[in-house]
Order: C-alpha cells, then sequence, then structure tokens
C-alpha cells in the first residue's frame, strides 16, 4: 500500500526528522522517466512551482491539471480520477478546497498522494518552515513559535509540526478565529506544550520566530471587512518584534497583505526570512516526494 501526506502527523517524528534531511539533498533517480500529476482545485504561486521544480530536480515529469480538465467528483467521480492517475503517474498532489476530495482520492489511488493545501491542513508549508527554522537556529527543540491570526489550516499544521519536533507553540487570535475544540484535541494529541490566546504580545513575548497569514483566505473574500475590524490589534509591527527573543524571524507563508496583517518594515526587516522561507517550499517539497517514494516509507 502506498503511503500519503495528507497530514504532517502523517509521518512519525523519525521520519519527519528524516523528510528535513532529505530536503537538503538531491535523489536525482527516484523520478527518472516517471510521471506526476499535480491536480489544482485552487491556483497557487509558490505551490505550482515549487512542486514541478522539485520533481524535475527528482529526475520526474510533472503534469499541472486544471479543475476544468478533470471536473473531480463532477464530471468524473474522485475515485476514477485517481485510478486513472495511477495508470501513469508515480505520485498524485491535489490543491483542493475541501480536505476530504484529498482524502477520498488517496482511499483509492495506488500511488502516494500529497495534500499540496486543503481547508484543513498544508502539511508542505508546515515542513518548508520547519526547515527554515532548523537552518536558521540549527535546531528544533526547545524553541519557541508565536503565532499571530486566524487559526486556519497553516496554523495547525504548523502547531501539530512544531510539538513533533519539540518547538513550543503559542497562538494569538480574536475571539472567535481561535483553534475549533475538535483541532485543538488534534493538535494537543501530539504533547509538547501549546498555548491559545487573545493577546499577540503575550504569545511574542521571549518566542524565537514570530509566524502569521493573511486575516482573509482564497475563498473567504466576502468576509474580508468583517475580518479587518475583527483582527484590529494583531498586525505584526517592529514594536511587537521588539518583545520576542533578540535573535527572533519573522516568517509568513505567503502571500502577504502588507499593513494588514504584518508591516512592510516587518517584512523588509533583518528579521524576516520569507524569502528563504519560499525557496524552502522547493526543497521540503523533494524531500516529501523522495520519502514517499523510498523504501522508509512502506
Amino acid at each position: 500500500m502506498p503511503r500519503h501526506l495528507l497530514e504532517i502527523d502523517d509521518l512519525s517524528t523519525t521520519e519527519l526528522n528524516k523528510v528535513l534531511s532529505l530536503s537538503t539533498q538531491n535523489s536525482k533517480e527516484i523520478l527518472l522517466g516517471k510521471g506526476a500529476a499535480l491536480l489544482f482545485e485552487k491556483p497557487s504561486n509558490r505551490t505550482r512551482n515549487s512542486m514541478e521544480m522539485a520533481i524535475v530536480q527528482l529526475g520526474g515529469h510533472p503534469v499541472t491539471i486544471r479543475p476544468d480538465e478533470v471536473g473531480i467528483g463532477k464530471r468524473e467521480s474522485t475515485g476514477d480520477v485517481a485510478k486513472t492517475l495511477s495508470c501513469y503517474h508515480a505520485l498524485i498532489g491535489a490543491r483542493v478546497f475541501d480536505h476530504k476530495t484529498v482524502a477520498e482520492l488517496s482511499s483509492y489511488s495506488l500511488v502516494p498522494v500529497i495534500n499540496m493545501l486543503s481547508d484543513e491542513a498544508h502539511p508542505l508549508q508546515a515542513l518548508a518552515d520547519l526547515l527554515t527554522i532548523k537552518q536558521e537556529f540549527e535546531q528544533l527543540e526547545g524553541l519557541k513559535i508565536a503565532y499571530i491570526g486566524d487559526s486556519n489550516n497553516v496554523a495547525r499544521s504548523l502547531a501539530i509540526g512544531s510539538l513533533m519536533a519539540g518547538v513550543e507553540f503559542r497562538v494569538a487570535s480574536p475571539k472567535g478565529y481561535e483553534f475549533s475544540t475538535v483541532n485543538l484535541q488534534r493538535i494537543q494529541s501530539v504533547g509538547g506544550q501549546i498555548l491559545q490566546t487573545s493577546e499577540p504580545e503575550s504569545a511574542i513575548e521571549g518566542a524565537n520566530i514570530i509566524y502569521t497569514d493573511v486575516w482573509t483566505s482564497m475563498g473567504q473574500e466576502k468576509e474580508s471587512e468583517t475580518r479587518l475590524k475583527d483582527f484590529n490589534g494583531f498586525t505584526v509591527t517592529m514594536e511587537m518584534l521588539a518583545l520576542a527573543d533578540p535573535e527572533s524571524i519573522f516568517l509568513h507563508c505567503l502571500p502577504a497583505h502588507p499593513n494588514e496583517e504584518v508591516t512592510q518594515e516587518v517584512l523588509d526587516s533583518s528579521h524576516s526570512r520569507i524569502w528563504k522561507q519560499a525557496e524552502n517550499r522547493m526543497h521540503s517539497a523533494r524531500g516529501a516526494i523522495a520519502f514517499l517514494l523510498s523504501n522508509e516509507a512502506v
């Protein structure tokens, strides 16, 4: 049976460390002469480019598929799409609106399926984040992350991955935007330290990493005006960074909305590692693919 990566805790802690190690290598033979299907219900700059280049670097041929070319669950059942693509490709990646879609793809696929983003999880982003942090601090265990903003899919995957790696995770969200009880229980089941608060300053104090994401994600545009009001006071500023560890770094999964969730000054500051983080989307994707197609993933 193939191994899939739908959420970051589909990996064990040992396997997570293995993926991070493989992310710094390039096993060119793994996908040599093979294809990889990349299904996109939602468009993306970083996801498409990083995945396509990771596949090329592993010797493979990426085939990007637009939603109108397949019509998952409409023109053709999700199961039939998975079985068809399994005939041609060594790997399937899917960036979807509903997590159930990528979960159903994995249940029918004969090859590994990678969640390139769903409404519940973004494991590839979390891997890139952890790789960036490890490169910066040379270790993960014992560090403190302060996530400021919406407790969304990015926050959930990062929280799970952080706790798996021994990193304390703090999240500051306005009332009504915290982790749901179900998500919080899922995160806490990993073990480790997590703090959930509505006060950004409390989360940031002494933190090694400050992280934020847009307040309004794709598909939430109708809520934009309400969210701008609800997130007042949650903009990451240089004054907030002054509360963190002096050697702290700032991360953002991008794209950013300057002067909403973060000031332009922070994005351009010496604390910012957003472009290294963006580059690491490619390296961590390569590591994840290499692991899933290796004998160690059995």
